[in-house]
């Protein structure tokens, strides 16, 4: 779930599932994981592309040390 959600590692997961007060998913969050169950990988690589032709770095390998910015 870690890896859909585009978080770090599964310990980053559970402060959105777990304990007295869960962290309240963003919206951007959530768009993300959808897009990536909804949309196929073609669709998904053009939308990363494209964000990447504005200026983003992004890579998904789940490597944390480089993200989207």
């Amino acid at each position: 779930m870690a890896d859909l959600f585009g978080l770090a590692d599964g310990r980053q997961w559970r402060k959105y599932t777990g304990g007295a007060a869960p962290r309240e998913m963003s919206p951007q969050m959530l768009f993300f994981a959808a897009a990536r169950i909804t949309l196929d990988a073609a669709a998904v690589d053009q939308v990363i592309e494209a964000m990447r032709a504005i200026g983003a770095t992004v890579d998904l390998s789940g490597d944390a040390s480089e993200s989207a910015s």
